[in-house]
């Protein structure tokens, strides 16, 4: 790795862990002389992973296209081709690996075509050097803090043919108003911060997306207000810890602030995610019962209904509190709909420290859950820890975890039915092409008869159904 350094700038572990740098805000323009050099060329961009990557995906289409590309149908019709990645599960960077010798033989058909990788995979210091030992095809590597620096990266594959590696350690700055390429036009990814200093023992994230970062609550409110405007109907804010917005900033205006402030703004529906329970407050569940526009949905992941597990895990609160805040937001919104994320199998995870998720778990009565079995991420302090807790043993709870979901779901949906609810129409049924479907105030996806029309459009929906994931119903005219 070390060679690599002396010619590309790749990522550090150990600068990583510096977080040093100062955010600073800075507002995005584009060189000029890069203007209109995608004429008559197609970028193709693969996804992979969270919201946070999907809405970064939106600003790398947004300079594409300011750049003068159209976006491609298909793989083979693409002149350059961006695997935006993720790193959180293992199985994830299997995927993209895989992907990646099967975008291979494509360079073999079209010599110029352009390869690239970036996203959270990127900033992992033996994924750089396995990129550039191993995969001589791929020309574009790039991280998650330089997404603003890509008219150049782009225009140096292209007419330089030079092999771009540029991966920044520690971020440094917030670029706003990158052009963005939404793929809705009736919701909307907003990036209200970025980065995480949580320090979870699992989890990489604080390394691949760096410091906590928060953007200006007024560039926050003119975003919002400019959807507004255009007929947007749904919000959803996001940050590697969300409800941490504003600590950075020491002004006093935090998270709950920003839910009142943008209830002013007409929006209809406010969504958000991934809260940390350590940092819901009052005033966040008081936006819940008092902001019209937030919906009565709360994603709150717990990871282990173990107090042992989450000392382990560093996540800083106990089961009881967690509870507590559970307690505390169902007394202002009586039906508010809860789901979360649970890890099973941490290393050394008992029966017991099971046995007490899955009591967790009939406590909160949760309407839905990711559930995943742990997943090793090298650079992160649990992946050198002994694990004496056998894979058999944690796929089996793995499966009985499953299987409460799937009661709880069973039972939280029984109960809209013979209600009318208020559905945010998204497009056709991907299972059923007669019907529409999408989400109420809830997050329960809601499949029913309808013109479309109505796409983007808030209906009302008698439901008559309910089954364990979705609900059906009729429209009320």
């Amino acid at each position: 790795m070390k060679d690599y350094a002396k010619y590309f700038q790749v990522p550090s572990l150990n600068e990583a862990r510096k977080r040093t740098a100062e955010a600073t805000t800075v507002e995005y323009s584009i060189d000029p002389r890069f203007l209109g050099i995608g004429q008559h060329r197609q970028y193709l961009i693969q996804t992979y992973g969270c919201q946070a990557n999907e809405a970064d995906s939106e600003m790398i289409a947004g300079i594409f296209e300011q750049m003068g590309f159209d976006e491609a149908s298909t793989p083979e019709d693409a002149d350059i081709i961006l695997l935006n990645t993720c790193a959180i599960r293992d199985n994830a960077e299997q995927r993209i690996w895989g992907e990646l010798g099967r975008l291979s033989k494509l360079k073999k058909v079209n010599p110029d075509l352009v390869l690239g990788i970036c996203g959270c995979m990127t900033q992992e210091e033996g994924v750089v050097e396995r990129l550039l030992q191993k995969t001589p095809y791929v020309d574009l590597i790039f991280g998650t803090h330089n997404i603003h620096k890509l008219p150049e990266y782009i225009y140096q594959s292209y007419f330089e043919k030079e092999r771009v590696v540029e991966v920044f350690s520690m971020p440094g700055t917030i670029q706003e108003h990158i052009p963005k390429k939404r793929k809705q036009t009736h919701k909307a990814w907003i990036h209200i911060m970025y980065g995480c200093d949580e320090f979870c023992t699992y989890c990489i994230v604080p390394y691949t997306r760096g410091k906590e970062r928060s953007r200006d609550p007024q560039e926050i409110l003119k975003e919002v207000e400019e959807l507004v405007a255009l007929g947007y109907k749904e919000v959803t804010l996001l940050g590697q810890n969300v409800n941490a917005y504003g600590n950075d900033l020491k002004t006093g205006f935090t998270f709950g602030h920003l839910l009142f402030a943008l209830d002013k703004t007409g929006i209809a529906r406010v969504r958000f995610t991934s809260p940390h329970p350590r940092d819901m407050d009052d005033l966040t569940i008081r936006a819940f019962a008092e902001c019209n526009s937030v919906m009565e949905h709360l994603h709150l992941p717990v990871q282990s209904g173990s107090n042992a597990i989450l000392k382990k895990m560093n996540r800083h609160y106990t089961v009881e509190h967690y509870i507590d805040i559970v307690e505390q937001l169902r007394a202002k919104v009586p039906d508010v709909a809860i789901t979360t994320d649970i890890i099973v199998g941490f290393p050394n995870e008992t029966e017991d420290d099971f046995q007490a998720t899955l009591d967790l778990y009939d406590i909160v009565r949760y309407d839905g859950a990711f559930t995943f079995i742990y997943s090793k991420r090298d650079g992160t302090p649990a992946a050198n820890w002994d694990d004496a807790t056998p894979d058999a043993a944690k796929k089996e709870r793995f499966d009985r975890l499953v299987a409460a979901t799937k009661v709880h779901a069973n039972a939280n949906n029984a109960k809209y039915v013979g209600t009318v609810v208020e559905v945010l129409v998204d497009g056709v049924s991907k299972s059923d092409e007669a019907m529409l479907s999408g989400y109420d105030r809830h997050n329960k996806l809601v499949n029913f008869a309808g013109d479309p029309m109505m796409i983007g459009e808030l209906v009302h929906v008698n439901i008559t159904e309910a089954k364990t994931w979705f609900l059906m119903g009729e429209q009320v005219t």
